[in-house]
């Protein structure tokens, strides 16, 4: 009986144990995550207690598409960023119709995966060529990289603090310091500011610990949906190649098992579900990837566990709060950062690719390169709209212009002959 008892205690403290290293584990993926998610909503103005909502649900979302195998973190996405800001702007500031661009853009990679589970991802891949992709991603991060500019110019000296910080950590730390590069650079510059008197603290006062988040639904135009949806073009191979990644570092090909199809359900679905009450749309996080490779341990319920803490996290009021007390140069300087990371990101992809740089991968590239960099200033220069007009006042221009033209012209260059 003592016997038994003692074996029944010890597998009590033993059950403990292996809690709350799973708790210790769930929130390093959480703090990893937690710099870059709430970041999105703090650019283009969303709400950072729904987009944690969001990137906690959304990853519950994928874990349940993808029979619970694979340990992927969702967090809000960077590659909508430019669109959202369009959106804005031309919609007076509604950001419900950016909410129903991203509702499409959601439903979209649904269909994507259905496509793929009938045809194979194979064929999918060839059309969404690397010098295609490459470029559209080295877009997206030099589209954002002046509204960094802007935001930082008010305190440069803050900025590069914040900036420096996070590029030393990142170079220099190892392990899951390294990995805090984005919150350390962000912590330091918020405490810098603070004690020169750049924030203000009353929105935090005055906040409740504990609310609901402001969930809100979204509009749809056909206007803002041309404009938001094609950015799924760019993602695309984003996700692909965060699987491959994810994968190789489990050891596992999750491509094959529980299928490339499971995995973009799941990107699909938590994307619409966020767009739905007011997020940002969704994707799968390197950053926790990151997290998996250094800590070797790669159960998915860990990565469920983080959601789970995401999602509590987003009904404390005063988080909320103070995340919109961080300054723009703070925010200017680390987003410089990631910017500029999104830019090397397409680059890599051209480079690991091994892109062949013949005559007509180089017409591909300059092509969406010009078109999603220089827009603007063609259009000065011939005096004509560059893109496919919607209505009277909205157009496909830019970025999703561009990759539109791009993956055409790869087509006709590229595989005429298949």
């Amino acid at each position: 009986m003592t016997d038994r008892v003692f074996k029944n205690s010890m597998g009590d403290t033993s059950a403990v144990l292996q809690g709350a290293k799973k708790s210790v584990l769930a929130l390093q993926h959480l703090i990893a995550m937690f710099g870059a998610t709430v970041l999105v909503p703090i650019l283009t103005g969303l709400n950072p207690s729904i987009a944690l909502f969001c990137a906690g649900a959304g990853t519950l979302i994928f874990h349940a598409c993808t029979k619970g195998k694979v340990p992927v973190f969702l967090g809000s996405s960077f590659a909508f960023v430019p669109v959202i800001l369009t959106v804005k702007e031309l919609y007076n500031g509604d950001l419900a119709y950016a909410q129903g661009g991203m509702v499409v853009a959601g439903l979209v990679y649904i269909l994507i995966s259905f496509f793929i589970k009938k045809i194979g991802a194979e064929k999918v891949q060839k059309i969404l060529a690397p010098q295609v992709v490459g470029p559209m991603i080295i877009v997206i991060g030099m589209n954002l990289i002046p509204t960094a500019f802007v935001m930082a110019k008010e305190n440069p000296v803050i900025a590069a603090i914040t900036l420096g910080t996070a590029l030393l950590v990142n170079f220099k730390g190892k392990g899951l310091f390294k990995q805090l590069s984005i919150l350390i650079g962000v912590l330091v510059g918020y405490i810098i500011s603070y004690g020169i008197g750049l924030v203000d603290v009353t929105a935090v006062s005055n906040a409740a610990i504990i609310s609901l988040p402001p969930f809100r639904f979204p509009k749809f135009d056909i206007g803002a949906i041309a404009i938001i949806t094609p950015i799924v073009l760019a993602v695309f191979m984003e996700h692909i190649g965060d699987i491959t990644t994810n994968g190789q570092v489990v050891g596992k090909n999750f491509i094959e098992d529980p299928g490339l199809n499971r995995t973009l359900l799941g990107d699909g679905l938590a994307t619409t579900f966020a767009a739905l009450i007011g997020g940002p749309a969704n994707t799968t996080y390197g950053e926790n990837t990151g997290v998996l490779a250094i800590t070797g341990n790669y159960d998915p319920s860990i990565l469920r566990l983080a959601a789970i803490f995401a999602i509590i996290l987003a009904f404390v009021s005063k988080v909320g709060a103070i995340l919109t007390t961080i300054p723009n140069p703070v925010m200017g300087g680390i987003s410089l950062m990631l910017f500029s990371m999104i830019s090397l990101v397409g680059a890599k992809t051209i480079k690991n690719n091994k892109v062949k740089f013949n005559v007509k991968n180089i017409v591909v590239m300059s092509t969406i390169l010009i078109l999603g960099l220089f827009t603007p200033q063609l259009e000065n220069i011939f005096g004509f709209t560059i893109g496919i007009p919607i209505n009277k006042t909205i157009s496909i221009s830019g970025l999703s212009f561009a990759a539109l033209v791009g993956i055409i012209l790869n087509s006709i260059l590229n595989l005429r002959k298949n």
